[in-house]
């Protein structure tokens, strides 16, 4: 008679078949499994050598043993119930279904005319008819009454569907994400019952224009809350169907429209440079090069020296434009193409400089706030969002605050570990300084050696034979980081052809941002901000 094995420590009733390479784990499921007759060994742990169990452990085994296949005879008669409950529905399904392909939806040309309209402008239609298209934003039935939301882009609507309308083998068979028709009367909620926009739609007539597929290939199937961040990424045209992801492209717009606004009211003109360029702005090394009916081209890195060229016409320029960089970095701070929302202004200082941003910085969310819209998008996505104002203005050499004295933190630690002059400053000390202090800090004094061939330097005393630094500055935002760098340009032609030199820049390409110093130059600052990144506030 074969032994069958019993280890309390390392064996299993799940995968166990009673060997000494696979025991089980209790004498219950070794009696249960092959009778009460069987020889058994069994062992406390793996330390432990097998004996035979006691009377009394495999008479309690034996009960236990009876207890697994009562259950399991349980479980078996459940899953036949299961199992005919399964089928009988199915084929009340399948009835049901067949049924309803004899159900034909036909508007009703006695009720009254229905008004086109998109969700967002429905509240002034209450108690009307109306007609909207859009897409099956979520959807559930609910004893033969079908709830819907609609999402046209505009906002969404919850629809009923009742009667003969909710019958229909299209009813019946509706997917998340199918593009349909609906129409019929607009009602106010009942008091003490909530839906979006505070009214709902009362469906008489409605029709699928696209329908979305379902089973394994349904949208929840292939994109849900849990997916993975790389499959996210491979459906991101499916993300932005997404109440987050279409919030945050919507935001955005209303971002680049308040930018635009407060520019305009600071009087600068908004222009259009190329992003096809043959000059770099910040370095070789990051520049994407292409053909160009065979001269070297680049995609743009900066608008900065096209929007220079345009000041002694214009005055005071900004833009909306496309950057890119080949920076094959995988951080939330480095984007291949970003927007880049770039200003440049004549006839300034480096304090002017600041001051501009910061202006510019708090009137565009105060204009966002304004906007009962955007101010609604921006409590949803950030719930503690608080608008940004004083900003501290700390030198990059160590940090300081205006009085000179170093920046520490509530237990009087300071804050930034000190840097040498010519060390840049990492990512991780800017977020940790911004994080404690809590409020917007322009770091600014860069070393040269840090920053582009067009910037300004501080000018030097007589005799002073220290580290040069640049008229720059870097707005560090909190829970963000560096969202705007800006600075002073060289307005001296024979300092930048010296730049140009000292960087190893052939000037040739350059002559008419050289030509900007030639004919009538004068003090001017500008700075880029990243607006995927301003997007974070």
């Amino acid at each position: 008679m074969s032994k069958i094995y019993v280890d309390e420590t390392a064996g299993s009733d799940t995968t166990g078949t009673g060997t000494l390479e696979q025991p089980y784990q209790s004498l219950a499921q070794a009696v249960y499994a092959h009778g009460e007759s069987a020889a058994f060994l069994i062992r406390k742990g793996s330390e432990a050598e097998y004996d035979e169990p006691t009377q009394s452990s495999l008479k309690k085994a034996k009960k236990n043993a009876a207890g697994i296949e009562k259950k399991k005879k349980k479980e078996e008669e459940q899953a036949h119930r299961d199992a005919l409950k399964q089928g009988e529905e199915k084929e009340k399904r399948e009835k049901l279904l067949e049924e309803s392909k004899k159900i034909v939806l036909e508007e009703d040309s006695s009720l009254p005319a229905a008004t086109r309209a998109k969700i967002s402008h429905l509240t002034n239609l209450r108690s009307k008819r109306v007609r909207v298209f859009g897409w099956v934003h979520r959807h559930r039935d609910q004893k033969g009454i079908i709830f819907v939301v609609l999402r046209d882009g505009t906002g969404y609507l919850q629809a009923v569907f009742s009667g003969r309308v909710a019958q229909t083998y299209d009813a019946l068979t509706l997917t998340l994400e199918s593009s349909i028709e609906l129409t019929g009367m607009l009602q106010e909620v009942p008091e003490g019952k909530t839906a979006p926009g505070g009214h709902e739609l009362v469906v008489d007539y409605w029709r699928v224009l696209g329908a979305a597929p379902g089973a394994d290939d349904a949208f929840t199937n292939r994109l849900n809350e849990k997916s993975d961040p790389s499959i996210q990424a491979d459906l991101r045209h499916l993300v932005l169907r997404g109440e987050t992801a279409s919030s945050v492209l919507r935001l955005r717009a209303y971002l680049l429209s308040a930018f635009r606004e407060s520019l305009v009211s600071e009087n600068l003109i908004e222009v259009t440079p190329p992003c096809l360029v043959q000059t770099q702005v910040e370095g070789g090394a990051t520049l994407f090069t292409l053909d160009y009916y065979g001269q070297p081209a680049f995609l743009t890195q900066s608008s900065q020296l096209y929007l220079e060229t345009c000041l002694p016409s214009l005055g005071d320029v900004f833009c909306v434009q496309e950057s890119f960089r080949a920076e094959n970095s995988h951080t939330r701070r480095h984007l291949s193409e970003y927007t880049h929302l770039e200003g440049e202004l004549a006839f300034i200082t480096f304090e002017d400089l600041m001051a501009h941003i910061e202006e510019i910085i708090c009137k565009t969310v105060d204009i966002l706030l304004a906007n009962p819209t955007s101010a609604a998008l921006i409590k949803h996505l950030n719930p503690n969002f608080q608008a940004p104002r004083a900003t501290l203005h700390a030198p990059a050499r160590p940090a300081e605050d205006a009085d000179g004295n170093p920046i520490k933190d509530e237990q009087g630690q300071v804050v930034m570990v000190e840097h040498q002059v010519g060390d840049d400053i990492a990512e991780a000390a800017e977020r940790q300084m911004t994080d404690i202090i809590g409020t917007p800090i322009f770091l600014h004094g860069f070393p040269a050696e840090l920053k582009a061939f067009y910037m300004k330097k501080v000018p030097k005393e007589e005799g002073d034979t220290g580290p040069t630094f640049t008229e720059s500055c870097d707005l560090l935002m909190p829970n963000v980081g560096e969202i705007v760098g800006g600075s002073m340009r060289i307005a001296d032609m024979e300092e930048l052809l010296a730049a140009y030199k000292r960087e190893g820049i052939d000037p040739e390409p350059y002559y008419w941002f050289t030509d900007q110093r030639k004919y009538g130059t004068c003090e001017h600052g500008g700075y880029g901000l990243g607006v995927e990144v301003s997007g974070y506030l």
